[in-house]
Order: structure tokens, then C-alpha cells, then sequence
């Protein structure tokens, strides 16, 4: 089947793959080295043995999944030279200094301060094992900080020259680190990050639950969960808003993809919400939508013009039906967040947040979306890019290594076998650990102390009629 693929196509298949796999486990360590740093420092104020045993709970998780972070990235960025080294010589004036800064500034400092976070509470004592855990937290959001700006500029390039080889020369690395769309961005994913680490702690917490009401803390993980939750999605909704408006104007042809406007609309564009695009005939059948909504979101206005994909050459238009269909995914996905929320809310305003099966299935169905979320918010932003790396000025198919399809073909094959069993392994060790309570006893790591708290979120005595004292942490 590979072989009716061109050496583009298949290259780029290749990287969709890698960086799928390697940004997911990003997307989760980013939310949970926060959570772990707020974790550690509520145990530090408060000497509630709880946080305790939440943050060596969900450390050792932490671990695996930065871990695997690490090895997917490192294989990501392998391609750069395989497959895409004409983009890598074009660009690599402007992006390689990026990408430097990320390492040497915030992958250093994560790495660097890791193993005190993971090991080092009885050696370092307190306060240097606290700065530690937020070390490791900062130098995540930094790292996130730079790659993002790398993948920004990418979609917003300001700030350069080209020079006669057709190299891309920095002029003004303020301009080119903070791009026009740099801002958006990285509130739009840091706050995905959050959200996937909450949807991951809140289902889990929730599991427990569904098997032992009583668990203290696995109460106390599914109540933070969903204080985050019902916090941080009206946020992302806002925040993608302010991204689509961002979007609309420094990228307009991605926009006309994700709201399927084949035609332009001269007296207010309708708002899409379902059908299936028809690129051969330039439509969108069985479309259901609401007059006129579309201007209102993107203008402000009922009756603001929206040009359309008739206004763009074929050659420049994004593949239609994948933006679309992503972008609506995305967002499907981020009101059933909000409605999670909300319906935790309620019950926690009704003292019955400890004693509703229904939501606790319904956070569990919700574990995994966060990540489902962040890939169709990336496949949004990249194919919705093409036929350009840089926007606008590196066609795709110019950024190609002279490499044949046959050996692209080869090293994917590779690709596919080597991730089914490292990640496949890496992400059962990871269920398996997220399978077995908090509340359990584990001699190896648990003191004195933590076995009392162990012991008293174990009690019968706890019953969900007499915590009610509990409902609102």
C-alpha cells in the first residue's frame, strides 16, 4: 500500500506519526509537574499526609511519562536531517538557535533538578526538595515556551531576511521569538496541558471511587481534578476564541478550512456544524449551520463579508476535509469538558459530589480526551498550514530531503513496529500504576505517618454520609 505514496507524502505521514506519539506525553508531563509542585507545596503548608501520598502517587507516573517524552522528541527531531533537510538548511538560521535555547535553557534545568524532585526529600530536605519540584514544573513550561515559539514562527514568520541561497536570517530575535501568533499559542496549549492532566487525574480519581467511596484520597484527587476543570476550560474556550481571531488574520486560508467555506459570503457567513466536505465539488453536503453566525464570531458583525476558498489557487488550499473534521473534534471535545465541570460543580454546590456514579463514569470516559483534543488541535494547525512549512513562503514540497520514497517507506515501517512495543510498553506500565489506589499501603516508599493516612482514608469510619466535611476540597 505504501508504495502509491510519493517520497513527500510518506515523509510527511512520518513525521504526523513521530510527533503525534512524542506530543501527547509532553501535553501530560507539562500539567502534571504543576500539579505535582501545587502537591508538594500544599503538603509543605498544611502537613496533610494526603498531598503526600498524591505526590509520590503520581511521581512515579510522572516519571514514565517524561521519560517516554524524552525518547519520542529525540527521534521527532531525527527527521529533521533524514527526511527534511532542505527545510532544516533553509531555516536553520532562525529555528536551530530556538531550539538550542530549549535545550540548554529548559530541558537542562528540568533534567538537572529531576532526580532531587523524584528521589531527593530525604537527602535535600524540604525546602531545597520544594524548589526542586518547581524547578522541574518552570523548566516544562519553559521548554514549552521555546518550542512553541520554533512552531509559531513557523506559522507567523517576522523578523528575517533571506539571503541568496534562500536561507531564512534572523534580523530581530525579539520579532521572531515573540511572533504575531507566539501569545495565542502558548496560552492555547499550556492550558491544554492542564486540562489533559486534569481530565487524566480526575479519571482516575473517579475509578477509585466507583470501587471505594470512602478512599480519602482518591477524594481528594477527583475534587482538585474537577476544581481544575470547571477553572481552565471556560478559559481554553476563551482562549481558542482569541487564537481563531489571531488565526483569521495572519492566516485566513486555514480558517476557511476550519469553518468548510468553500464560497465566499459578501452578507454574513453561516456557521457550519456538521457536514461532510466535497473537495471534488467544492461544497459541503448535508450541511447543517446557522446563518450568518460565522461573521458573528470571527467579525463581530451579522453581516461582515468572509471571503472563501474560491477567492485561493487549488494549489494553496489545505487538504479541507481533515481541517474540518479536527477542528470540529477539538471542540466537541472541549465543551464536553466544560459540561464535566459543570456537572461536578453542581453536585459539589449540592454536597453529592462524593456520591454520583454517573459522574464519575462520565470523568472516566472523559480520562483520554484530553490528549484526543491536543492531536486534532495540532492536525488543525499543521495540515491546515500546508501546502507550507514557513507560511507563505516554503512550500512543503520544497522542504523535502532528496530521498526515495522506498527508503521513507522502510524507516516508517521501523517507526510503527519499534513504537507499538516501547510506547505500548510504557503506556500499560502507566495504566497499571493508575490502576492501583493511592490508599494502599506500599512498604518500599510509605513512612509512618503516610501508613496512618493510608489507614484513616481506608476506615469504614468514613462513610460519605459523615464527610461532608470533605466535599469541598
Amino acid at each position: 500500500m505504501l508504495d502509491s505514496f510519493s517520497a513527500e507524502m510518506l515523509a510527511r505521514i512520518q513525521f504526523a506519526f513521530t510527533v503525534s506519539f512524542h506530543i501527547i506525553f509532553p501535553a501530560f508531563s507539562i500539567g502534571l509537574a504543576s500539579y505535582l509542585a501545587v502537591l508538594n507545596g500544599l503538603w509543605l503548608k498544611t502537613r496533610d499526609h494526603t498531598y503526600l501520598i498524591l505526590f509520590n502517587y503520581w511521581k512515579k507516573i510522572f516519571a514514565v511519562a517524561f521519560a517516554m517524552g524524552v525518547v519520542s522528541g529525540i527521534v521527532m527531531s531525527y527527521q529533521f536531517g533524514t527526511n527534511w533537510s532542505v527545510f532544516s538548511d533553509k531555516t536553520g538560521p532562525v529555528l536551530g538557535p530556538l531550539m538550542a535555547y530549549e535545550v540548554l535553557s529548559a530541558f537542562f534545568l528540568e533534567a538537572g533538578f529531576l532526580g532531587i524532585a523524584l528521589f531527593g526529600r530525604e537527602r535535600v530536605g524540604d525546602k531545597l526538595h520544594m524548589f526542586a519540584v518547581a524547578m522541574v514544573a518552570v523548566g516544562t513550561l519553559a521548554s514549552a515556551t521555546w518550542i512553541l515559539s520554533v512552531n509559531s514562527w513557523m506559522q507567523t514568520p517576522v523578523g528575517y531576511s533571506i539571503n541568496d541561497v534562500g536561507q531564512f536570517i534572523p534580523e530581530d530575535w525579539l520579532h521572531i521569538v515573540f511572533n504575531p501568533s507566539f501569545p495565542y499559542r502558548l496560552v492555547h496549549m499550556v492550558l491544554a496541558a492542564y486540562l489533559t492532566t486534569a481530565l487524566v487525574v480526575g479519571g482516575v480519581g473517579a475509578l477509585h471511587l466507583l470501587r471505594n467511596k470512602t478512599d480519602l484520597v482518591a477524594r481528594r484527587m477527583f475534587s482538585m481534578a474537577m476544581w481544575m476543570l470547571i477553572i481552565v476550560s471556560p478559559l481554553q474556550i476563551l482562549a481558542g476564541d482569541f487564537h481563531g481571531l489571531n488565526t483569521l488574520e495572519h492566516q485566513p486560508v486555514k480558517v476557511m478550512a476550519m469553518e468548510g467555506h468553500y464560497d465566499s459570503h459578501p452578507d454574513g457567513a453561516p456557521l457550519i456544524l456538521f457536514g461532510i466536505p466535497n473537495p471534488e465539488e467544492k461544497r459541503i453536503d448535508y450541511a447543517v449551520q446557522i446563518p450568518k453566525l460565522s461573521s458573528l464570531i470571527l467579525k463581530h458583525d451579522l453581516h461582515a463579508p468572509l471571503a472563501g476558498l474560491d477567492t485561493i489557487p487549488d494549489e494553496d488550499e489545505p487538504p479541507v476535509s481533515i481541517v474540518f473534521w479536527s477542528f470540529r473534534i477539538m471542540i466537541a471535545l472541549g465543551f464536553g469538558m466544560l459540561l464535566l465541570g459543570l456537572w461536578s460543580l453542581w453536585r459539589r454546590t449540592t454536597g453529592k459530589l462524593y456520591d454520583d456514579n454517573g459522574l464519575y463514569r462520565f470523568a472516566i470516559m472523559m480520562g483520554p480526551t484530553g490528549f484526543v483534543a491536543v492531536l486534532a488541535g495540532w492536525i488543525t494547525t499543521e495540515v491546515g498550514r500546508q501546502p507550507y512549512t514557513v507560511y507563505g513562503l516554503l512550500r512543503t514540497s520544497d522542504s523535502l530531503s532528496p530521498v526515495a520514497a522506498p527508503a521513507v517507506a522502510t524507516s516508517l515501517i521501523a517507526f510503527i513496529i519499534v513504537y507499538f512495543f516501547v510506547f505500548g510498553a510504557g503506556t500499560y506500565y502507566i495504566f497499571r500504576m493508575m490502576n492501583k489506589s493511592a490508599a494502599k499501603p506500599n512498604p518500599a516508599l510509605d513512612t509512618g505517618p503516610i501508613r496512618t493516612a493510608t489507614k484513616i482514608a481506608m476506615s469504614s469510619e468514613h462513610t460519605p454520609d459523615n464527610q461532608g466535611d470533605h466535599n469541598g476540597n
